[in-house]
């Protein structure tokens, strides 16, 4: 069940509540919709699904599934949405117009389609590889190459906002992300600040001094895990950002928000927004302690750090949901899982505007496509 009472303002609200729309909603685990129905039903007196509410949920199964850390396909295919009990009670609606290209022009619309068959794994051979399309290539195959061609002149003066509005470059690991904002950053102009991170384990449960002497502040300061900023964190005036946790969705700073730093002290973060209905605002990211609940960590800690990071790239995961002029695909660490790929190309607006480069080792421009057919309802 969540975890709001029955008495609440919330509950009192869903009880007058006749609509709900769920944005990406086959990216989370089906247990997740499953406790929200539960609760719904409760809190409403209603058996029927959610309470009876309406509640519209919006994706692709061609997209990225919940992330089952170290998950077997079974598992991840078990978690969708489609295995829920709940499947029996939804109705499909498909949509069929590509609203991010301009499928007025015939380019634009062959590419259209070729990213839905991308999707469908209609190219990708018996080892799950495929090959990318001529317009794909940069001038080379080096990071070098694909950062001047997505990031031209961002060593050299300060750009406006909208420069980096309008560009990314993804990846498919966190570590490549963290390698490339660095390798980008130090070419930045600039003087760079850097803020070190307070790590702690949680006192109380037997912890105390014993925890301070399993677990020294130098091995706390070298864990990274997905939505925890690093705990050694370099920014400069003017480098793009992304805000890692819901600080006031009110006025637009929730995860996944994207700024520019604007000033630096201390205790405080000035950013000014970068896209949506608060473009060009300017906010206040405060410090914050933040306790991972990643099952990888067998122990719990804290760590204090402004909960931002630099936002040259980003994981191709965190990119789900977003539009681009110009996106940068580093796929020389390839995608893992169902989806990645057809997300990564799906992020541009123009076909002209994406390049790629790929395992260095191969002569051919070949990257993995990872497609779970079983999931695909279209």
């Amino acid at each position: 069940m969540c975890s709001f009472a029955k008495n609440s303002e919330l509950a009192d609200l869903l009880r007058i509540t006749d609509l709900i729309i769920w944005d990406e909603a086959p990216m989370q685990h089906r247990h997740i919709h499953e406790c929200v129905n539960r609760t719904f039903q409760d809190v409403r007196g209603n058996d029927q699904p959610f309470g009876g509410i309406v509640v519209v949920f919006g994706g692709d199964f061609k997209q990225i599934l919940p992330v089952i850390v170290k998950g077997s396909r079974a598992q991840i295919v078990g978690a969708n949405l489609q295995r829920s009990h709940l499947w029996n009670s939804i109705t499909v609606l498909r949509l069929t117009q590509n609203m991010r290209l301009n499928t007025g022009n015939n380019v634009e619309r062959d590419f259209a389609q070729w990213q839905l068959r991308v999707g469908h794994g209609d190219f990708t051979n018996a080892s799950d590889d495929i090959t990318l399309p001529d317009h794909f290539h940069c001038p080379e195959n080096t990071v070098e190459s694909l950062i001047n061609t997505i990031y031209p002149g961002v060593n050299t003066a300060p750009q406006p906002d909208q420069y980096y509005a309008d560009r990314t470059i993804l990846c498919s690991r966190n570590d490549d992300v963290h390698e490339l904002n660095k390798k980008i950053l130090d070419s930045f102009p600039g003087d760079e600040k850097v803020f070190h991170s307070a790590d702690s384990i949680p006192t109380g449960e037997g912890n105390g001094e014993q925890g301070d002497l399993m677990y020294p502040v130098e091995y706390l300061n070298t864990i990274q895990c997905s939505g925890l900023p690093l705990a050694k964190l370099t920014l400069k005036i003017g480098c793009p950002v992304m805000v890692l946790r819901n600080i006031d969705p009110s006025q637009g700073i929730c995860n996944g928000t994207r700024g520019v730093v604007t000033r630096m002290q201390s205790r405080v973060i000035e950013i000014r927004l970068l896209t949506g209905e608060f473009k060009g605002k300017k906010a206040f990211v405060p410090r914050m302690s933040l306790c991972p609940q990643d099952t990888q960590i067998p122990f719990e800690f804290c760590r204090r750090q402004f909960p931002v990071h630099l936002c040259f790239t980003m994981t191709i995961n965190k990119s789900q949901g977003q539009s681009v002029a110009n996106v940068g695909l580093n796929l020389r660490n390839s995608v893992f899982t169902h989806g990645q790929l057809y997300v990564a190309i799906s992020r541009v607006t123009a076909s002209q505007n994406i390049k790629a480069i790929w395992d260095e080792k191969n002569p051919m421009s070949v990257t993995k496509n990872i497609v779970y057919p079983e999931v695909i309802i279209d």
